[in-house]
């Protein structure tokens, strides 16, 4: 009898430090969450040269292989962001990319795909797109010039490109909606 009180108690206890470490954590992930993108300035002013920061160009695939460039773009503003689907926070703010394509149709998303071939594939990705539902663009970065041009090590990244092709901001990590909409709200003209 006495055994299972002390298996009981402990269990309880487990329960608790688990809790704990869970309200702790959403406590903690709210009171440090960056509020300004990367590179965001208070009142951006992308027609002054002394401010261009002009977007590093690339050519990925689209779904049926053919090339793209981020230049074909040019003349729209630009959400690009970086994911893979073995990535779990890739697939935690792919829900709210999809919300912001159906609100904001004068942007231009870039989802492009890490396809390094080794850890993600082609396939993969369509699937996952496939049976998610998701409608936006998704590109294939094979040969990883995307990735190298924009210098990532860490998945996912997201980068605000405005209509004259510069960059104006840029997000290391998820995005949550509200975010995701500040940055687009940089790039709208």
């Amino acid at each position: 009898m006495k055994k299972t009180v002390k298996w009981i108690l402990l269990a309880l206890l487990l329960a608790g430090v688990i809790a704990g470490a869970a309200l702790l954590y959403h406590w903690l992930g709210d009171r440090y969450r960056p509020e300004n993108l990367m590179g965001a300035s208070s009142s951006p002013d992308s027609s002054s040269s002394e401010s261009a920061n002009p977007a590093p160009d690339f050519t990925v695939q689209d779904q049926e292989g053919g090339e793209v460039k981020l230049s074909d773009y040019r003349g729209k503003p630009v959400v690009l962001n970086f994911w893979a689907t073995w990535c779990y926070y890739c697939k935690e703010e792919m829900p709210e990319f999809q919300k912001a394509y159906e609100k904001y149709p004068e942007v231009q998303f870039l989802m492009v795909n890490a396809t390094d071939g080794v850890q993600e594939s082609k396939a993969a990705a369509k699937d996952y797109i496939s049976w998610e539902g998701f409608s936006f663009d998704v590109f294939f970065d094979t040969r990883l010039e995307a990735t190298n041009a924009y210098y990532i090590t860490g998945l996912p990244a997201t980068f605000f490109i405005d209509s004259k092709g510069n960059l104006v901001a840029s997000s290391n990590g998820a995005l949550d909606l509200k975010t995701l909409e500040e940055g687009i709200g940089m790039i709208l003209e």
